[in-house]
C-alpha cells in the first residue's frame, strides 16, 4: 500500500513538473476564431509586436467562430488558445463545453460593431433589398403564393422574389454554420424576414420549433454556395462573377470599395455612419475572449488586452476604426477597458 502511494506521489509530481515545463514552453499568445474579427486582432497584434520588444507578436488563426470556441474550449494549457475571436456572443452551449474541460474563468471584451454586408461587383447594378426578400430568397421552404402552403422554395430569379427586382438569376456567396457571420445573419436577417408572413405566425402559434426551423434553414440546392472562412475569397468570386451576391462582415466591403458596392438592405446603405447610429438593420457586436487562467502563464496576454482595448485602437479615431470596425460609444468602450484590465470574467 506504501509503495502504491509512493508510485502515485511521484506520478504526480512528474505530471506537475511536466506541466511546468509545457507551460514555459510556449512564449507567444494564440488566437483563433472569427474571420470577421481576424483582420481586427492581426492588426493589434502587429501594433503589439512593434510596441513591446519583450514579447513575440502574437499567432492569429482564422478559424470561424465556432470552430474557435471548440479549440478554445478544449481546455487548459499551452496546447490550447488563449484568446478567440468572436462575431457573435458565446452560446450557453460553449460555456458549458468550455466547463466541462476546466476552461472556467473566461474574459468577454467587446471590441465594437460590425455590420453584415449583402455586396456585389460593381459592374453591376445594385439591387435596392429588403430583408423579406433576402429570407424569400434564401430560405429552404417559403409560403406558396396564393396559398400560403410551405413548399420548398421555387424562386430561381431576384424578380420572382420580387417583381420589382431584376430578372437576375439568385446566386448568393456565404459563410458555413461554423461561422458567426452565418449565425448573426440567420438571427438579424432570416428570423427577421419570415415574420412578414402569416404562415409563419400562425405556425409560430401551434409549433414554435418548425417555425423556427422554417426561419432558419437556409436551403440546400445550389442557390446558396457555402465559400469557407475565407472572406477574401467571396470577393474575388464577387469580381469574377457579377451576377453573384457574397455575405461578409462590413471591414471586408470597406478594404474593397475598388472593386465591390455594398447594397441597400430596407433602404439604408451600409457605411460607417449607418452602422454606428443603428440605422443599417444589419448590424451586431464583435468580441474577443480570454481565458483567464492563461494570464500570467503566457507572456503578455495583459499587455495585449491592454492595447486592444486602448483608446488608439478602438477609439473614434484609432488605428482598427480606419480598417471598418465601428467604435463603442464612449461611457460603454470606458467600461470595457476598464473590465478587461480587472480581468472581470463572465457570470454563469
Amino acid at each position: 500500500m506504501l509503495k502504491q502511494k509512493l508510485a502515485l506521489a511521484v506520478a504526480a509530481t512528474l505530471t506537475l513538473a511536466g506541466v511546468a515545463h509545457a507551460q514555459s514552453a510556449r512564449d507567444y499568445i494564440s488566437i483563433v476564431g472569427s474571420s470577421t474579427v481576424y483582420p481586427f486582432t492581426t492588426t493589434v497584434a502587429e501594433q503589439f509586436g512593434k510596441a513591446n520588444a519583450s514579447f513575440k507578436t502574437p499567432k492569429v488563426e482564422s478559424t470561424g467562430t465556432g470552430g474557435g470556441f471548440k479549440l478554445f474550449c478544449g481546455g487548459v494549457g499551452v496546447q490550447h488558445p488563449d484568446v478567440s475571436n468572436a462575431s457573435r456572443a458565446i452560446k450557453k452551449s460553449e460555456i458549458e463545453s468550455c466547463a466541462k474541460n476546466g476552461v472556467t474563468d473566461i474574459v468577454e471584451i467587446n471590441i465594437g460593431f460590425d455590420g453584415i454586408v449583402v455586396a456585389s461587383s460593381k459592374k453591376t447594378k445594385p439591387m435596392p433589398l429588403t430583408i423579406k426578400d433576402l429570407w424569400l430568397a434564401l430560405a429552404k421552404e417559403v409560403p406558396e403564393p396564393g396559398t400560403g402552403k410551405l413548399v420548398a422554395n421555387p424562386f430561381k430569379t431576384w424578380q420572382e422574389v420580387n417583381p420589382e427586382l431584376p430578372a437576375k438569376k439568385i446566386e448568393v456567396l456565404g459563410p458555413p454554420p461554423t461561422s458567426g457571420t452565418r449565425d448573426a445573419f440567420v438571427e438579424l436577417v432570416m428570423d427577421h424576414g419570415c415574420k412578414e408572413f402569416a404562415t409563419i405566425k400562425e405556425l409560430e402559434k401551434t409549433d414554435e420549433k418548425k417555425a423556427k426551423a422554417v426561419c432558419q434553414t437556409i436551403r440546400e440546392d445550389g442557390v446558396f454556395i457555402e465559400a469557407g472562412e475565407n472572406d477574401n475569397l467571396i470577393v474575388q468570386k464577387l469580381v469574377a462573377n457579377p451576377n453573384a451576391l457574397g455575405i461578409f462582415g462590413f471591414s471586408f466591403l470597406e478594404e474593397n470599395l475598388d472593386k465591390i458596392q455594398g447594397e441597400t438592405i430596407n433602404g439604408v446603405t451600409p457605411n460607417f455612419e449607418n452602422i454606428a447610429d443603428g440605422k443599417y438593420p444589419v448590424s451586431r457586436p464583435l468580441f474577443i475572449y480570454v481565458k483567464k487562467a492563461h494570464v500570467g502563464v503566457i507572456p503578455g496576454i495583459k499587455e495585449f488586452i491592454a492595447e486592444f482595448t486602448s483608446e488608439k485602437a478602438v477609439g473614434d479615431d484609432g488605428y482598427l476604426s480606419k480598417k471598418g470596425l465601428i467604435p463603442l460609444p464612449d461611457a460603454k468602450r470606458k467600461q470595457v477597458a476598464a473590465d478587461a484590465k480587472n480581468l472581470k470574467t463572465m457570470t454563469p
